[in-house]
């Protein structure tokens, strides 16, 4: 019978809602002794996955009752690295408080508790980009002060990162989903010095650049380099995902006016302006014209309107430059939108209105969509914006469909054996949307732990880490193909 290789580290998985911190750090040879997640579905998800041991007995997922240092309560074990996605709570501002006491009735003082209490090696805390914002400087500092005054070298600059910067072979995926990661080592001898000095640089950043493959000299562009294909599944009746004949109707038509302009714009792309259907009845003619009726009659000239002076100057420029539009393009705009229906009842106003991110891109069937209440937004389809639990899902025009559950998770760098066992799509939309990414989390914790890999070398368990992490791959993706869920 085989021997089996102990864990290099162990680690917590706090608000760890389907386990992207968890698939990325296991992968790097850690073993998860404690997690945590108050929503009962994401928590099914989790313990199927992952199982129930790191659990353990707080069956309602809250954190309060393991965790409390005014109550004096500590149930979570010892570890060696605390992740955290923690959700962003405005922090107490009183002069007579500073660090931890500032963070008192907020999750995060809960995650304080657990450091002040266990003092693990490497904390790594992930959250929103409006963390680095103005509106939560303070909460920020708050942050920072907490981890220098438990003794943890840690930067007062952001880590902002997203996964599409990371080329497929780093683990990267195409998908922009910008977060801020906080990164700090239990080293207390520096605290003095970093405050002084600023401490260390952030572990990664929006401009950080990397090589287009291994051992390539060229550099990875995200923007020429990512493209969906290898991502997609090839059928384009996954049920679920289908549109409706309202949705397919609203594309056909501007893909209509798409390949109408596109000649008589000699086939450039298309303007970066909103294009507003309802900014052309500013037109007097336009208002004469009986939408209802089978035959309209075009007018050989239009008469530019005014526009209200009154209005905010983003408004007056776009409303301006839709004006230029229709009144060298009328004579082929008019018909289109009555051909359409685009002044009926069919098309909504937030569906009269197309903005096309998409550049040379020949057809709207070619981009990826998303119905959004200020228009229809096209984009190419090289990578998407960020999976958010709260819109509609994107629309990948090649495959006439939106994106699958499956396709979503594999956005997040999850394997297709992880599962999501009797839940609806709508669930898993939303926990793709609330997830860490897995490749992210894969480089940021290779980052940091080469980063600050002498400090870590003064300990056993330092070093355990360090060689966890040398001896890992580029990416998790080989490691990750092998998951077998613990519970199907």
């Amino acid at each position: 019978m085989g021997s089996v290789t102990p864990p290099a580290f162990r680690f917590i998985d706090l608000f760890a809602g389907i386990g992207g911190f968890h698939a990325a750090l296991k992968a790097m040879g850690g073993e998860c002794v404690y997690a945590v997640e108050i929503d009962p579905l994401a928590r099914k998800v989790y313990e199927s996955n992952w199982g129930h041991s790191a659990l353990g007995a707080n069956d309602r997922g809250d954190i309060t009752l393991d965790a409390d240092a005014d109550r004096g309560v500590m149930e979570v074990p010892e570890h060696d690295v605390l992740c955290a996605g923690f959700p962003c709570q405005p922090f107490s501002k009183s002069g007579a408080q500073r660090g931890m006491d500032e963070a008192r009735g907020t999750l995060f003082f809960n995650i304080a508790s657990i450091i002040k209490a266990r003092h693990p090696l490497i904390v790594i805390l992930e959250n929103v980009r409006n963390l680095i914002g103005p509106k939560h400087q303070h909460e920020w500092d708050v942050i920072i002060e907490t981890l220098q005054d438990e003794g943890y070298h840690v930067s007062n600059q952001a880590a902002v990162f997203s996964p599409h910067l990371l080329p497929p072979h780093l683990g990267g995926v195409p998908q922009v989903r910008e977060r801020v990661f906080i990164t700090a080592t239990l080293a207390p001898d520096l605290v003095a010095r970093d405050i002084e000095f600023g401490g260390p640089g952030p572990v990664a950043t929006m401009t950080d650049r990397f090589p287009s493959a291994e051992g390539a000299t060229g550099l990875f562009d995200p923007k020429k380099d990512w493209h969906l294909e290898g991502l997609l599944d090839d059928s384009h009746n996954i049920p679920g995902c289908d549109l409706t004949d309202a949705e397919t109707h609203w594309i056909n038509a501007w893909e209509e006016f798409v390949q109408i302009m596109r000649p008589l714009m000699n086939d450039r792309h298309l303007p970066g302006h909103p294009i507003w259907a309802d900014a052309w009845l500013d037109f007097p003619e336009m208002k004469r014209i009986d939408w209802q009726a089978r035959k309209i009659r075009v007018p050989r000239r239009v008469s530019r309107p005014v526009v209200d002076s009154d209005l905010p100057d983003w408004k007056q420029s776009h409303l301006r430059k839709n004006h230029d539009m229709f009144a060298r393009h009328f004579a082929a705009i008019i018909p289109w939108a009555h051909r359409w229906g685009i002044y009926s009842e069919a098309f909504p106003a937030s569906r009269r209105k197309l903005e096309w991110q998409a550049q040379e891109t020949k057809s709207l069937w070619h981009t990826v969509m998303h119905f959004r209440p200020s228009g229809i937004r096209a984009k190419k389809a090289t990578y998407l914006p960020a999976l958010v639990a709260i819109t509609q899902t994107s629309i990948v025009g090649p495959r006439e469909r939106r994106l699958s559950p499956r396709e979503t998770a594999r956005l997040q760098g999850l394997p297709d054996s992880f599962i999501f066992p009797g839940q609806s799509a709508a669930a898993t939309y939303k926990q793709m949307g609330n997830g860490v990414n897995v490749g992210a989390v894969w480089h940021i914790f290779r980052a940091h732990v080469d980063r600050d890999a002498n400090i870590l070398r003064r300990t056993a368990r330092g070093r355990a880490i360090v060689a966890a992490v040398e001896k890992a791959p580029l990416r998790p993706n080989e490691i990750l193909a092998k998951h077998q869920p613990a519970h199907s």
